[in-house]
């Protein structure tokens, strides 16, 4: 979620962020099975080892994606954050799947509304 619940990500940079996610996590040894997000928050379907602590992994995408953005997207820190080096909320859901298909989760995923502006949300 991003900081504030602020209206920060237009297509664009929902499109980088997919491709941040994907580069993270493959570092990780991880698959980004299935990606979308909304003007505040993302959705992430991941694919991981048992082995990885899934609280140190949401740290680093949540650490990379925040830092190559704000760089990528300056104006972001002036109009949104205050200035301040923020992007996402400490705060993160996660959920196995367990009592649902893989294919089930993917089409929760999908049906997120996207962004459709490549202008910053007012």
């Amino acid at each position: 979620m991003v900081k504030y619940r602020r209206k920060a990500i237009n297509k664009s940079i929902l499109t980088r962020l997919e491709e941040i996610f994907r580069d993270t996590l493959q570092k990780w040894e991880c698959e980004l099975v299935q990606f979308n997000g909304e003007e505040d928050h993302v959705h992430l379907l991941i694919d991981y080892k048992p082995d990885i602590t899934v609280s140190k992994l949401i740290a680093n995408l949540k650490t990379v994606s925040s830092r190559l953005i704000r760089k990528e997207n300056p104006e972001l820190s002036a109009k949104y954050f205050y200035k301040k080096p923020y992007f996402w909320t400490g705060a993160y859901f996660v959920a196995s799947c367990g009592g649902v298909s893989v294919e089930q989760l993917k089409k929760y995923v999908e049906n997120q509304t996207s962004p459709n502006e490549e202008t910053l949300p007012r």
